[in-house]
């Protein structure tokens, strides 16, 4: 198959990921915001988007762990072709729409990296994957990052709580944190597009780089960079309804104090990654982050069996997206047939999905009155004031 072809569909393909990583994290940012009403869901999508495409142009440094890093290219190292490549993004794609599906917030980062690894491992064998890197750069931060998070956010709603705590029956004042709520939620943004649409340039310039146009070790293209930028932007502002419903209302009952410490906890993790160069999941980070505040604030619950399913989601996206990556590189292989086979079934499912999807149809609207009910949806313990003793007299 003509390479410039190919290499075209391989840039179509990693844009849709790109776009489709967009409507499936949108929760990371906007869940807690739309949960306690500090933004309408509209707003909230329309805000992400703008910031997601202003965080893309910021940082380029995951992007390299993309192109440079878990799969090995240049002089003395091992190139997967561009046929790989779109293997392995149809492999990311697949589980990415299955998840959103479920309202699962699993991670659009790890599908692309399974994908990816399972695409090359068949193409060009485990050569080809830097295990070091991966183990580095991708599964440690998706243990400690979460537990990192939590914690922070832990700490930090107890905090908020103790300091706004009244015993004289007087309002503490905790609505302010709403206000808050519009600002750390927008640096979770912000950050989310300093992450995430960075792996779409990655992927892009790896095709790049694999098909000889671009030198190895290059930083990508700067209309890569704006391409990816407007991609997910773009998917942001599509809303990730059924991922933000399970963020905001199915793990716990939100409230504004608790979940300004969750987006901050959220945006320093996130934040932090990006300057080193780790591919983080910024999903396992908001979940962590959201789970952490409502085991800090007294009187509210965690669904540990929401929670159960997420953990449970995340343990399978990476090999998941592996085996689906590695049998359409399998299909691959056979040549333009193989690829015009994985072009076809990709299309086909794409459409399933989405058909499927509108029996259970979850939009704004219908958010919003589960938002305005999540009181019933999620038990909350009432946790009645302490009284001040009153002064003894003489």
């Amino acid at each position: 198959m003509d390479l410039t072809f190919i290499l075209v569909l391989v840039i179509a393909l990693a844009l849709f990921f790109d776009f489709t990583n967009g409507f499936h994290d949108t929760a990371n940012a906007m869940a807690t915001p739309i949960a306690t009403g500090a933004l309408k869901p509209k707003v909230a999508v329309g805000l992400a988007a703008v910031l997601n495409l202003v965080g893309a142009f910021l940082s380029t440094e995951v992007a390299k762990t993309i192109s440079g890093g878990i799969i090995r290219e240049g002089s003395g190292g091992v190139q997967i072709t561009p046929e790989f490549i779109f293997a392995g993004l149809i492999g990311a794609i697949v589980w990415n729409l299955v998840t959103w599906f479920f309202g699962l917030p699993s991670s659009s980062s790890h599908a692309l990296f399974g994908g990816l690894i399972g695409a090359a491992i068949v193409g060009a064998g485990l050569q080809a994957v830097d295990f070091g890197v991966v183990v580095s750069k991708v599964l440690l931060p998706a243990l400690f990052a979460p537990a990192i998070a939590g914690l922070t956010a832990f700490t930090a709603t107890r905090i908020a709580y103790a300091i706004t705590r009244r015993y004289d029956g007087r309002p503490d004042g905790r609505g302010v944190f709403r206000y808050g709520q519009v600002f750390s939620s927008s640096l979770v943004a912000l950050a989310h597009g300093t992450n995430d649409a960075q792996k779409t340039m990655g992927v892009i310039t790896l095709a790049l780089i694999a098909a000889g146009l671009q030198a190895p070790g290059s930083s990508p293209e700067f209309w890569v960079i704006g391409a990816c930028a407007l991609a997910i932007a773009i998917g942001t502002y599509s809303g990730g309804w059924r991922i933000i419903r399970t963020m905001g209302t199915g793990l716990t009952a939100v409230k504004p104090a608790q979940g300004f410490a969750a987006e901050v906890s959220t945006a320093a993790t996130i934040l932090a990654s990006s300057h080193l160069g780790f591919a983080l999941s910024t999903t396992h980070v908001a979940s962590g982050s959201v789970i952490g505040s409502g085991l800090g604030r007294r009187g509210s619950s965690v669904r540990w069996s929401t929670a159960r399913r997420i953990v449970v989601g995340w343990l399978f996206t990476l090999p998941a997206a592996a085996i689906v990556g590695a049998v359409a590189a399998l299909l691959a292989s056979l040549g333009p047939v193989g690829i015009i086979i994985d072009a076809i079934l990709g299309v086909a499912f794409i459409t399933a999905i989405f058909v499927l999807s509108r029996n259970d149809r979850v939009d704004s609207a219908s958010l919003e009155k589960e938002v305005n009910a999540a009181g019933q949806i999620v038990k909350i313990k009432k946790v009645k004031p302490k009284k001040k003793p009153r002064s003894q007299t003489a």
